[in-house]
């Protein structure tokens, strides 16, 4: 049974994270780190926790998602501080513009709407961007986001112009010509430019597919991981080993995990 969400104490909880937070950037009493930090210098910061976020999420260790949510909500307030301080914006604002977009992005739920899903929920944040004075159906793709995630989302993006392959096989093919390339390619910046296209592909590809290529990737390397630390913990020698010796007890650890 769902529990009803509960409501931040007035004067406690989020109300106390503001002002620990003023009290840090105080400038004359303030902490000499934080007081100096600005948007730029704490952007990286915030990535680093939102990884961590899902880092939890994805071990399912809800002791340590509390505390990394706690990590990501500080980031939050730390901009909003530094914004409040320049006088665009502070953190009341951020909550009231982010409750006015998931109203304004449910109608279905909150308005007269008589269907929602994902497909209106697109439509509205397109109608949005038209409002900001995009002019491009890529616009507002941050520039950010991880390489693979970010060409997934420019792909379908494009897709929704109607530029798109229409069945995986095309963009499959698009994999075989790219790879072509990255051989052909003569010079260092050919063969990274090419391999960027190759890789690029390969999320679209992944994309047709079904597939989130970011996920797909992120377990690849979780795997890798778990089997090369096997390896290492099944052989303390294992550095001093010939490629042979590694690549057979690769495939041994292979066969177990």
């Amino acid at each position: 049974m769902n529990r009803p969400p509960q409501i931040p104490r007035p004067g406690i909880d989020i109300e106390r994270l503001v002002a620990i937070m003023a009290r840090l950037r105080d400038p004359e009493r303030g902490c000499e780190w934080d007081t100096v930090q600005t948007f730029a210098t704490i952007a990286p910061y915030t990535i680093e926790e939102a990884y961590e976020v899902a880092d939890a999420c994805q071990r399912g260790d809800m002791a340590d998602l509390k505390d990394e949510l706690g990590d990501l909500l500080l980031q939050v307030v730390f901009h909003a501080r530094m914004a409040e301080e320049g006088g665009d914006f502070a953190l009341n604002d951020v909550v009231a513009s982010i409750c006015d977009k998931m109203e304004r992005r449910h109608p279905h739920i909150f308005g007269d709407a008589a269907e929602g899903g994902h497909y209106l929920w697109e439509q509205i944040k397109a109608e949005e961007r038209g409002a900001k004075g995009a002019e491009s159906a890529l616009d507002g793709v941050a520039i950010g986001l991880p390489a693979l995630l970010r060409a997934e989302k420019l792909q379908k993006r494009a897709a929704r112009t109607g530029f798109d392959w229409p069945d995986p096989s095309g963009a499959r093919v698009k994999i075989d010509e790219e790879l072509a390339e990255v051989e052909t390619a003569t010079t260092d910046a050919e063969r990274e430019e090419e391999i960027g296209d190759l890789l690029f592909a390969t999320v679209n590809w992944a994309r047709k597919l079904g597939i989130d290529a970011e996920a797909a990737l992120r377990s690849a390397s979780a795997k890798f991981e778990r089997r090369f630390k096997a390896m290492e913990a099944a052989d303390t020698g294992f550095a001093s080993r010939s490629l042979d010796e590694q690549e057979a007890l690769w495939q041994r650890v292979k066969r177990g995990i």
